[in-house]
């Protein structure tokens, strides 16, 4: 990497840029993840309830039925700080992998031919790092909206699980599948994304550093809802397991791994992979899509920009 700090003609990649990429990420997350709520309790309910809860509509008038138009927005604020944080280190981590992995190969040229794995590799130690961050606010935010009466409010939720399970069962009881939905689900994300970013940029001639802003935020917002579909069915069986697990008396006694047995095998792996599928293509495209767009104007707003790889033998 030249003196200036830039790679690939962007740049400078310091502790200034990686803050701007941080705070990006952690700003649409925490919009996109707070403002679909409703979609995210339907979705659950359904996960948990499968008998009860048979369609995406009807789980969303029944839910209104039962609590009113507030039980859709259960669990908002942890969804909203839990994703602050999340997305802080999401965004910045595979800014910082993404960028390090790359300087670290011997040429630009080596760099660009292994985008894939360097985006493959970067997104999953990143989600490592933000899931650690994470999963006590979703065990929280999962046991309120299946247990509205559980505790009032979700500090009481948070203090109750501790007292009655410890912090390690109570709030990190899912952090296992956590890791296998969210892991796979980001790899995904940022891979499909970058790809399909490419071959619309190919497609049209141009890259992002010669487009106008409305240009690179659209593309932003096209290709992640790719990413969003296809991030969504590779993570759908563990995002189930997630769900599950954070169920009162869900799997019986036994440790983590032995009640996460329990639910797979009782579940069953189709549906596992198909329950609340629909409501997640909806949830996560959307959400994906917007995150993308968000960061990106977030990093415009403050004079920055997405690390991206181009060719070196065409620039």
């Amino acid at each position: 990497m030249p003196g200036d700090g830039k790679y690939m003609g962007q740049g400078p990649f310091d502790a200034v840029h990686y803050t701007k990429a941080a705070f990006g990420g952690a700003v649409c997350c925490s919009v996109t993840h707070g403002g679909t709520t409703p979609i995210d309790v339907i979705k659950t309910r359904m996960q948990l309830e499968p008998a009860k809860y048979t369609s995406f509509i009807g789980t969303g008038k029944a839910v209104m039925a039962e609590g009113g138009t507030a039980a859709l927005f259960t669990g908002v604020m942890p969804t909203f700080q839990g994703y602050f944080v999340q997305g802080w280190f999401k965004f910045g981590g595979v800014e910082i992998c993404k960028t390090r992995f790359a300087m670290a190969c011997k040429s630009e040229k080596d760099a660009y031919n292994k985008r894939d794995l360097i985006t493959l590799g970067g997104s999953a130690v990143a989600e490592f790092v933000a899931d650690i961050f994470l999963c006590p606010y979703e065990a929280c935010r999962i046991r309120a909206v299946s247990d509205p009466g559980y505790a009032n409010g979700m500090m009481a939720v948070g203090k109750k699980l501790v007292g009655e399970l410890g912090v390690v069962n109570g709030l990190y009881a899912g952090f296992a599948p956590m890791l296998f939905k969210q892991i796979p689900y980001t790899m995904a994300k940022f891979a499909v994304q970058q790809k399909v970013a490419e071959q619309m940029y190919a497609a049209m001639g141009t890259s992002p550093e010669k487009m106008s802003k409305g240009g690179v935020i659209a593309t932003s917002l096209a290709s992640g809802v790719v990413a969003g579909v296809a991030a969504a069915t590779i993570s759908q069986p563990a995002d189930g397991l997630l769900s599950k697990v954070n169920k009162k008396g869900a799997g019986g006694e036994g440790s983590m791994m032995v009640r996460l047995g329990r639910i797979a095998k009782e579940t069953g792996f189709v549906k596992l992979c198909t329950q609340g599928l629909f409501a997640r293509w909806i949830h996560v495209g959307t959400i994906t899509a917007g995150q993308f767009a968000v960061v990106d104007m977030c990093m415009m707003a403050v004079g920055a920009s997405r690390f991206h790889f181009h060719d070196p033998d065409k620039h």
